[in-house]
């Protein structure tokens, strides 16, 4: 009787690690970031800066944007960074109507940006003679493995993405705004 017990119990120990394993070595979670600004512009006007993918000018971290296909889908551009980086870039999706761009990173230095399988939507929302601007942003971080280096881990993935966002978004703001 006793042996019959121990083998329960070693067979129920058992089941409980095997289904306590894949749950703790799951990989990485997707990140996101969104942010916002309002803009005392018009929605066209801001539509006409943003909505133009080959021109990233606007962003202070860019030195120079290179492109090609215009703003259709499919379009490429490499954004050279002020601090001699480079990301590359296409649009997934543009609807000049619902003012709303898609876009993917297809290249980048981890030591640029820690952050793989990148998607990003820009989107403007008329608010009458004003303007919302939203940034968002879905990624993982730089290293999909599990216990990576701080340096391309989550955190540092967001910390990465958050201020280009905000950056963007006030620069943008100032240009519109002509301040």
């Amino acid at each position: 009787m006793v042996l019959r017990g121990f083998s329960w119990a070693a067979a129920l120990a058992a089941g409980i690690a095997l289904m306590m394993g894949p749950a703790s070595a799951h990989g990485p979670t997707r990140q996101k970031v969104v942010e916002t600004i309002e803009i005392n512009a018009p929605a066209d006007k801001v539509w006409a800066v943003l909505g133009n993918f080959q021109d990233f000018g606007w962003h202070p971290a860019i030195a120079k944007t290179e492109g090609q296909g215009g703003n259709e889908v499919g379009a490429t551009r490499t954004l050279t960074l002020q601090s001699g980086g480079i990301i590359k870039e296409r649009i997934e999706k543009i609807d000049p109507a619902k003012m709303m761009l898609q876009y993917e990173i297809t290249e980048v230095d981890l030591k640029v940006l820690p952050v793989t399988t990148y998607e990003a939507w820009m989107t403007v929302t008329p608010n009458g003679d004003k303007s919302t601007v939203e940034w968002k942003g879905k990624f993982y971080r730089g290293d999909v493995n599990n216990d990576p280096k701080p340096e391309l881990n989550d955190d540092a993935a967001v910390n990465a993405v958050t201020p280009i966002y905000k950056s963007g978004l006030e620069a943008l703001k100032k240009k519109l705004e002509g301040g």
